[in-house]
C-alpha cells in the first residue's frame, strides 16, 4: 500500500505540472505556433473543466471498482495521450485538445489516494495527509517552473513534453501493479447512496463557495498570468519568469504542509482557512493597488497568494467530516469538482477581464486581474464565516 501511495503522489506530481506549465511556455508557443494568452488562458481554463467533469464519474468508479483500476487506466489513457498530442500542437485547437485530455488524464489520482486515507487511516490525520500528499505532489509545479524553462531552451519544448508523457505512461503501469484497492463500505440498508445524498447535508452549501474561489487565484496566477505579467510590466525573460513561478511553487507547498496540521493545533479547521484566505486577500489588495511594485516585490506577493491560497486540504477535510463513509468517494471528489471547476470557469473567465482593459499601461489589465481575483476571494470567505466547524 505505502509503495502504491507513493507512485499516487508521483501521479499527483505530474498533474501539478500539467496544469501549471503553460506559464513557462507562453513565449515559446506564441513564438512557434502562434498562440495568444488569451488562447492560453481558455487552454488552461479547458485543463481544469475537463478535470471537474470528471470528477462524478471518477467519485462513482472509485467506490465502484477502487483507485486502483480508477487512476491507472485513466492516467495511463488521458495522461499520456494528452502530453504527446501536445508535443506534437502546431494550432492552438492542438493545445486546446491536448490540455482536455491531460485533464481528463489527470483527474483520478489525488482523490485516490484521499480516497484511501479515508477508508484507511484515522480522521483525524485525514486533513494532514492530504496536506502532505499535496505539498509533495506539488513538486510538479517546481518542475514546470525554472527546470522546464531550462529543458525547453535546451532540448526543445516538444521533446521535454514528450519525455514527461512517457514517464506519465511509465507511472500508469506502476498504479496498475502496485495499489492495493481498501475494502468496500455498503450504507447500513444495504444501499450504495447517491449524490443526491450528499447535496441533501446542508452544512456543506456555506464551505462550497470557497472551495470554489480559494484555489482560483493561486493557481490563475501561477498557471497563467504570472509569466505574462513578469514578461509586459516588468521586461523578464524566459529564466527571470521561471525563478518567479518558481517561487510561488515553493511557497504553495509550503503552505499545504503548514495548512495540514492546524486544525489539530489551534481545535479548528474554519478559523484556521477564514484567516488564511483573509491573508490571501490582502496579498491581492497590495498587487491590486499597487500593481509596479518591483520585480521581486511583485513576486513575494504572489507568492504570498500562492502560501495562503494552500488551504484545499483543509477545506475538503472539513467537507469530508461531514460524509457517511459509504459515500466518500462520491464526496470528496463532489468537493474536488466544486473546487476545479471553479477554477476552470474563473482561469476561463481570467481572459475577458484581462482583455477588457486597455494595455496602457502595461500593469492596467493585470491590476484588473488582481481586482477581479480578490472580490471572488472575499465574498467566498463571507459566506464560509457562517459555515458550521467540525473538527474530527
Amino acid at each position: 500500500m505505502k509503495l502504491g501511495l507513493f507512485f499516487l503522489v508521483l501521479g499527483y506530481l505530474l498533474s501539478q505540472f500539467y496544469r501549471a506549465f503553460l506559464a513557462v511556455l507562453t513565449g515559446f508557443l506564441q513564438t512557434d505556433i502562434g498562440v495568444s494568452a488569451e488562447d492560453l488562458a481558455l487552454s488552461s481554463g479547458l485543463w481544469f473543466l475537463a478535470f471537474a467533469a470528471m470528477q462524478i464519474p471518477v467519485g462513482w468508479a472509485l467506490d465502484r471498482f477502487g483507485p486502483r483500476r480508477t487512476a491507472a487506466v485513466l492516467l495511463g489513457l488521458g495522461g499520456t495521450s494528452g502530453a504527446l498530442t501536445f508535443a506534437a500542437a502546431e494550432t492552438a485547437l492542438h493545445v486546446h485538445i491536448a490540455m482536455i485530455l491531460l485533464g481528463i488524464g489527470c483527474a483520478p489520482v489525488l482523490m485516490a489516494s484521499y480516497y484511501i486515507f479515508a477508508r484507511t487511516y484515522s480522521p483525524a490525520v485525514f486533513a494532514t495527509l492530504a496536506g502532505a500528499v499535496i505539498g509533495i505532489g506539488s513538486l510538479g509545479n517546481i518542475l514546470g517552473a525554472l527546470p522546464l524553462a531550462w529543458a525547453a531552451e535546451s532540448f526543445g519544448w516538444r521533446a521535454s513534453i514528450t519525455v514527461i508523457g512517457l514517464i506519465t505512461a511509465l507511472t500508469s503501469v506502476l498504479l496498475w501493479r502496485l495499489i492495493v484497492d481498501p475494502p468496500r463500505v455498503e450504507a447500513p440498508d444495504g444501499s450504495r447512496g447517491s449524490l443526491i445524498d450528499i447535496l441533501r447535508i446542508p452544512a456543506l452549501w456555506l464551505i462550497v463557495p470557497l472551495l470554489i474561489v480559494n484555489y482560483a487565484p493561486a493557481a490563475g496566477l501561477r498557471g497563467l498570468w504570472a509569466g505574462p505579467y513578469a514578461i509586459d510590466v516588468f521586461g523578464a525573460d524566459a529564466r527571470t519568469v521561471g525563478q518567479i513561478t518558481l517561487l510561488m511553487a515553493i511557497a504553495m507547498i509550503l503552505g499545504n504542509f503548514a495548512y495540514g496540521p492546524l486544525d489539530r493545533i489551534f481545535g479548528t479547521r474554519k478559523g484556521v482557512v477564514l484567516v488564511g484566505n483573509l491573508a490571501g486577500t490582502a496579498c491581492l489588495a497590495a498587487l491590486w493597488l499597487v500593481p509596479q511594485p518591483g520585480l521581486w516585490t511583485a513576486a513575494l506577493l504572489l507568492a504570498g497568494v500562492g502560501f495562503f491560497g494552500a488551504s484545499f486540504p483543509l477545506l475538503m477535510a472539513h467537507g469530508r467530516s461531514f460524509f457517511p463513509p459509504h459515500l466518500l468517494g462520491r464526496g470528496v471528489t463532489l468537493l474536488n469538482l466544486f473546487s476545479i471547476g471553479g477554477v476552470g470557469l474563473i482561469q476561463m473567465m481570467s481572459g475577458p477581464v484581462h482583455r477588457m482593459t486597455p494595455a496602457l499601461p502595461p500593469e492596467a489589465p493585470y491590476q484588473t486581474l488582481f481586482l477581479f481575483f480578490l472580490v471572488l476571494l472575499l465574498i467566498g470567505c463571507v459566506i464560509y464565516a457562517f459555515a458550521r466547524d467540525r473538527t474530527d
